[in-house]
């Protein structure tokens, strides 16, 4: 049976723009949500003719797929166009190029098979497939964090002077846009009260926390509402409301959590706050074209301990730090989340994932004070700890991959088994 070729998108050679790091949309999760919701729309483009249609899906997707909406978002598609489908779960199954992946098949009326399509979504958003060529024209030609200090230091210029030189002018707009995102889901989080969605049936906090931290003073004021603006994040996440990538929903709450913040207490400007989204972006940038983001693939350590480098960033630029500074802040925040593994409890980006983000943003804080206390010297580089994340995460076993098969989703699990027998 012939089926026809269908070319998705194509990998760059380089770096894309850091918009790839900033994706507007509704959460809980950029790879296990966003992600397949944009194939299923692609797919339907591909074969609008079809009688009905079938998706698989595999490995990490199957596995916690339930808990992060992965169904609904697809069949929202097909029933949106009035297109039938059934879902077919495979969470043993692994395929080679992704653990995210996922196939759609069409039939037509006499109930044959007219087209397949294996789609892989690998991370913020992200989707390729099997015929994806390394052939696009790069966007950004330096892709070491060493080279493009560098090119700052020969031309004078700030590391978002090089996001501006490589994206244009236009980045700003988008860039605002971005930050009224991340404002409206910090406020609409620290208004909203009542139990998260899913099994868990967990409490919200943020609005709560906030209270508790208008009451306080001096640094525990700070400290306690760092905390509930990360959760605020969070949580409109987990119940599915809009949200940015910085780099996942899964790690949306650590950024805008610390530029709300600097922006609180110290006055930030919007254009200081955008020039510290553009600097964020771009180590996000490096740790996606270097390594992975993807919790599927390298564990929670590509979330959230690269949410805490880019905010780690973008916090010690807000202050003052020099490059230099700029790279140590960078560089801690995601070495000291190395191995950190993803073992969502019920499948829900919830527990841990939700604590993660505020202590990550207290974190981000903390490396900003560390390193402008020092001249910015140090013996680990960025790229060098970006490769030993990358080794690390292929190095864990899939079960601390979103899969829910280790960590604390299983004594979780076994304890409620015991409660019940």
């Amino acid at each position: 049976m012939h089926f026809t070729t269908f070319v998705t998108q194509k990998i760059r050679i380089m770096m894309e723009s850091i918009k790839e790091i900033y994706k507007i949309g509704s959460g809980p999760s950029s790879s296990h949500t966003m992600g397949p919701k944009k194939a299923a729309e692609m797919f339907i483009k591909r074969r609008p003719d079809a009688a009905r249609y079938k998706v698989t899906l595999y490995g990490s997707l199957a596995a916690t797929g339930k808990g992060h909406l992965t169904d609904y978002a697809i069949e929202q598609v097909f029933e949106k166009n009035n297109y039938p489908l059934s879902v077919e779960w495979k969470p043993e199954e692994f395929l080679p190029r992704h653990s995210n992946a996922l196939t759609f098949y069409a039939y037509n009326s006499n109930d044959e098979e007219i087209d397949r399509w294996t789609a892989y979504s690998v991370g913020g958003g992200t989707v390729v497939d099997d015929f994806t060529k390394e052939e696009t024209k790069s966007i950004y030609e330096l892709t070491t964090l060493e080279d493009i200090l560098k090119w700052c230091e020969e031309n004078g210029k700030q590391l978002w002077e090089y996001v501006e030189e490589v994206e244009g002018p236009t980045i700003w707009k988008y860039l605002a846009k971005v930050w009224k995102v991340m404002k409206t889901a910090i406020d609409k989080g620290l208004d909203e009260e009542g139990v998260l969605p899913g099994s868990l049936k967990l409490p919200r906090k943020a609005a709560s926390y906030y209270i508790k931290a208008k009451n306080f003073s001096g640094k525990m004021e700070r400290r306690s509402m760092i905390f509930a603006f990360a959760l605020a994040v969070s949580e409109q996440n987990a119940s599915g409301g809009n949200i940015v990538t910085a780099p996942t929903c899964g790690a949306s709450g650590v950024l805008p959590a610390v530029l709300k913040f600097v922006e609180t207490y110290y006055g930030a400007s919007d254009k200081k706050i955008l020039r510290a989204l553009a600097t964020a972006g771009l180590i996000g940038n490096l740790v996606k074209y270097n390594a992975s983001i993807s919790g599927a693939e390298v564990g929670c350590q590509g979330e959230v301990g690269t949410a805490c480098a880019m905010a780690s960033a973008a916090a010690t630029q807000l202050f003052g730090g020099t490059i230099y500074q700029i790279e140590y802040s960078a560089e801690m925040g995601l070495e000291h989340h190395l191995g950190l593994t993803c073992d969502p409890i019920a499948g829900l980006v919830q527990i841990p994932c939700i604590e993660r983000n505020a202590f990550a943003a207290a974190r981000a804080l903390n490396h900003n004070t560390y390193v402008l206390l020092s001249d910015g010297r140090h013996r680990i580089t960025f790229d060098e700890v970006v490769k030993a994340m990358k080794q690390t995460g292929h190095d864990l076993p899939n079960i601390y991959k979103e899969t829910s098969t280790g960590g604390l989703a299983v004594f979780h699990q076994a304890r409620n088994i015991m409660k019940n027998t």
